[in-house]
């Protein structure tokens, strides 16, 4: 997993009373180099070049820290799935395909990011705000779930929550398999992938009961 390069001037934050923001972007330096769970507390004191006592001044604990990493991730996947939505625009069916490839570009231009939203997140219970911004993040594919679910006849309608969850599912597994094949050479780009299961899964619901999937 390769991060982005650390900015010029993000070691020098704590010295101009930034602490925090420079504990964050060492999270996520640490996390392209080590992975979510390699690393400790005292690791990203030392990486950011403060003592060990002084990240507790912003952040109680570790998990904290982590929380707060994943949150802010959340809150930039819920704007680009929002951008990508583009409020159903030209059809239902395009708009959620412009997410699943907005999610998958999420995943490539962010992976310190992607992994502490998923990998290392805190329990929805034990942090407010991260599970906020992850509402936030799926209620964009519940709103294109529902609205793909609306252009089905009323008889032959799939539960909005389903298609959501299937949607995310599998557009998230594409990105893990492609985040993490290990440099393996894989047949298809995840656009493309992405791409093959939604015409499957689409003419898959809109084939007649016990049919699904027939030609």
């Amino acid at each position: 997993m390769t991060f982005r390069s650390h900015r010029p001037g993000d070691r020098d934050a704590y010295h101009h009373g930034n602490l925090r923001e420079a504990l964050v972007e060492t999270v996520l330096e640490l996390i392209g180099k080590h992975g979510p769970m390699g690393f400790s507390y005292a690791d990203v004191a030392r990486a950011a070049g403060v003592s060990p006592a002084a990240p507790y001044r912003h952040f109680r604990d570790r998990g904290a820290l982590m929380a707060e990493v994943a949150r802010r991730g959340f809150e930039r996947f819920a704007s680009d799935l929002e951008a990508a939505w583009n409020q159903g625009r030209p059809d239902p069916a395009a708009a959620l395909d412009a997410c699943g490839r907005a999610y998958l570009a999420f995943a490539r231009r962010e992976p310190a990011f992607f992994a502490a939203m998923f990998d290392s997140g805190p329990a929805p219970e034990d942090d407010p705000a991260f599970s906020a911004a992850a509402d936030r993040a799926f209620s964009v594919l519940r709103r294109a779930a529902e609205a793909v679910a609306a252009t089905f006849p009323a008889s032959n309608r799939p539960p909005a929550l389903m298609v959501a969850l299937h949607s995310w599912a599998v557009v998230h597994g594409i990105a893990a398999l492609f985040l993490d094949s290990g440099g393996l050479a894989l047949p298809m780009t995840p656009e493309e992938l992405l791409e093959a299961h939604s015409l499957i899964y689409l003419q898959g619901l809109a084939a007649p009961p016990g049919r699904a999937g027939a030609p």
